[in-house]
């Protein structure tokens, strides 16, 4: 019995003085790397509204005729022989005999257009301009009155649009028609059309609606609603209200055309905006400064909002959780190795950033063995261990722990031995990684709120987050910091009037 009470003493009396110093406290701040995203800004027009200013351009009537033909119909002549061979073929004298003269007469008729109607599919607009067309062949050889034809032809134009450098919409148009139905008539058993005196005046209809579509375009103030976009998108965004405030700020830095789409009923320009995103913790930074409108840029790369989600485990929010934890423990009751049955009081917890990538955290405690062979140790505990995660992970875990310890005892050291138990530090490590879950669901969650819609005058920024990867855990002097990249897809829309 006495060789054991010696063991012991010897054991708690290597334990006699504090095993190392109080952690340093550090204060770094989260180094958040801006990131750039594009996002498309785009300007939408009803082809409705497109197609009634082209047909309020287009006058009913395209195109008139009033011609006098000197060889309405031409003349008709046959061959005539004057001698013949037996076997009937022509020997001498083969002549073109006229029968009848040229038929002169007057060609008079106009060509009236239905309604212009716009439609596509994708990248494709389609115009398509139905024609109607009156010729008449009057006073024909002084024998015939007059003699009357319609015909209707279908014009269809492919448009392709783009935008030059001063945002101004410009088109390609590739135009083409056919006659479903050509204008003629038959005098005398002559059958005579009329096609290529309206082929002549068509053309000059289509040369007009290709200078016309370009005009009209000009109509959807593509430039003023870039202009309000691009002012709107230097702006300020809340993204978590609390524990901790965090905000994102976006500054516009060019401009390029994406393409355009026909979808249903709208026709809608894709511009895309690179920008600037940067994250804050803590007070709100200031509003970035507006630029004016650049030309229009080219080699944007691929769409997409990227931008980072600051999530923090203040120490202050983890303190409590990790003193409730110890708590319990102390509830269960402790029993250590060699020592026995330990009554343990724990205190404040006290939680902070140190060097070398570490966190500390301290706990003031008081013990006691049950067995009574010493007396009560009081004192603060200070473990110092490296946080870490698995890639995309928001759970993280302690490696590493270092213990140093500080009583008031002069001859033996419990407090070790106390905190060298599994089951306690186990407490500790399991408080801090259920905490640390909770805030990122959090903050990802308000994130994804704040930037669902939002409006800044006439302009609204919507948004969605559609992937999110996550970085290795970092201990600042704010509290655990796990940087999180949000991926998504955004878009800010010229909205005026709501």
């Amino acid at each position: 019995m006495k060789r054991w009470i010696i063991s012991l003493l010897v054991l708690l009396t290597a334990c006699n003085r504090d095993t190392g110093d109080v952690p340093r406290r550090v204060d770094t701040a989260p180094d958040i790397p801006k990131l750039a995203s594009t996002i498309v800004v785009p300007v939408s027009a009803k082809l409705a509204d497109l197609a009634a200013e082209l047909n309020r351009a287009t006058p009913q009537t395209l195109w008139a005729i009033d011609k006098q033909e000197e060889a309405c119909v031409p003349a008709q002549r046959v061959t005539a022989c004057a001698i013949k061979r037996k076997d009937g073929s022509c020997r001498i004298g083969i002549k073109r005999l006229k029968v009848t003269p040229n038929l002169s007469c007057r060609i008079t008729g106009q060509a009236v257009r239905g309604p212009i109607s716009l439609s596509g599919n994708g990248s494709v607009l389609t115009l398509t301009l139905p024609v109607r067309a009156t010729v008449s062949a009057q006073d024909i050889g002084h024998l015939i009155k007059r003699e009357t034809a319609t015909g209707a032809a279908a014009v269809r134009a492919t448009v392709r649009l783009s935008l030059t450098r001063d945002w101004q919409p410009a088109a390609t148009v590739r135009i083409a028609y056919d006659w479903t139905n050509p204008p003629g008539v038959t005098i005398l058993g002559k059958r005579i059309t009329f096609v290529d005196k309206a082929d002549a005046k068509l053309k000059g209809v289509i040369a007009g609606l290709e200078r016309s579509l370009p005009q009209q375009l000009a109509k959807l103030h593509v430039r003023d609603k870039l202009s309000g976009a691009w002012r709107q998108g230097f702006t300020v965004i809340q993204l978590n209200r609390e524990r901790p405030p965090v905000w994102m700020r976006t500054t516009p830095q060019r401009l390029g055309f994406g393409g355009y789409r026909v979808r249903g009923g709208d026709l809608l320009l894709d511009v895309q905006a690179q920008t600037l995103t940067e994250t804050f913790v803590g007070d709100r930074p200031s509003d970035p400064a507006p630029t004016p409108l650049p030309p229009l840029a080219t080699g944007l790369g691929q769409q997409g909002l990227a931008f980072n989600v600051p999530v923090l485990a203040q120490f202050k929010e983890l303190q409590p959780v990790v003193q409730r934890a110890l708590a319990k423990r102390a509830a269960k009751g402790i029993t250590l190795p060699k020592l026995g049955a330990v009554d343990a009081e724990f205190g404040d917890v006290t939680i902070y950033a140190t060097e070398n990538g570490r966190l500390a955290v301290g706990v003031k405690v008081k013990a006691t063995l049950r067995s009574g062979l010493i007396g009560t140790t009081t004192g603060e505990v200070w473990l110092s261990g490296l946080p870490v995660n698995e890639p995309n992970s928001e759970r993280i875990r302690i490696d590493d722990l270092k213990i140093a310890t500080r009583t008031d005892s002069k001859t033996v050291n419990l407090l070790i031995a106390l905190f060298g138990d599994e089951q306690t530090l186990e407490a500790i490590r399991t408080a801090l990684t259920e905490d640390f879950a909770k805030d990122y669901t959090k903050v990802l969650t308000a994130a994804r709120t704040a930037i669902a819609s939002r409006r800044e005058g006439d302009v609204v920024l919507s948004a969605n987050i559609t992937r999110v990867t996550h970085g290795k855990v970092v201990v600042t002097g704010q509290g655990l910091f796990l940087p999180v990249q949000a991926y998504g897809a955004a878009t800010i829309a010229y909205r005026p009037g709501k």
